[in-house]
């Protein structure tokens, strides 16, 4: 006799996924539904931000005639995203200009040019010019409250 893992269906707790006419069509199936968590991050909305980027920059509607072609077209997105593709969460840098140290220069550029047109015509501002900074640290799931460390550590 063998033993068959159930499938599973993940995804996010949307109310399409979660919806009474869904429930019974998987378990119709036999298919077990698992939902994200929150803050864990190999199933939150980083990954799905980047699906959706990928998603809405050309991917081919009707897929990929062979393996290669495939492989061929992720690695085109993949050094377009990294290196073309200006990131709102990056204040509109590639993510190579933010790894080898160009970003500051950037962003103290824009500064430069926001702050001479700020005060060329103040009337057309209402408050401080666009945050244009990046942190320093990024976590991908960032502790809500600080965990103590213990003494001497």
């Amino acid at each position: 006799q063998c033993l068959h893992k159930p499938l599973v269906l993940h995804s996010d707790n949307g109310a399409p996924m979660k919806a009474q006419t869904m429930k019974a069509k998987l378990e119709e199936l036999g298919v077990l539904p698992s939902y994200s968590r929150p803050r864990v991050s190999n199933d939150n909305a980083f990954a799905e931000s980047a699906f959706k980027t990928l998603k809405t920059e050309g991917f081919p509607v009707d897929g990929f005639a062979t393996l290669a072609e495939a492989q061929g077209w992720v690695q085109q997105f993949t050094e377009w995203y990294n290196h073309e593709h200006r990131h709102s969460a990056l204040r509109y840098i590639t993510p190579s200009q933010r790894h080898n140290g160009e970003a500051k220069g950037i962003l103290a550029q824009r500064r430069a040019v926001f702050e001479a047109a700020k005060q060329r015509h103040p009337e057309r501002w209402s408050g401080d010019i666009r945050k244009l900074c990046l942190p320093e640290i990024v976590h991908l799931n960032p502790e809500r409250d600080p965990v103590p460390q213990a003494a001497g550590f």
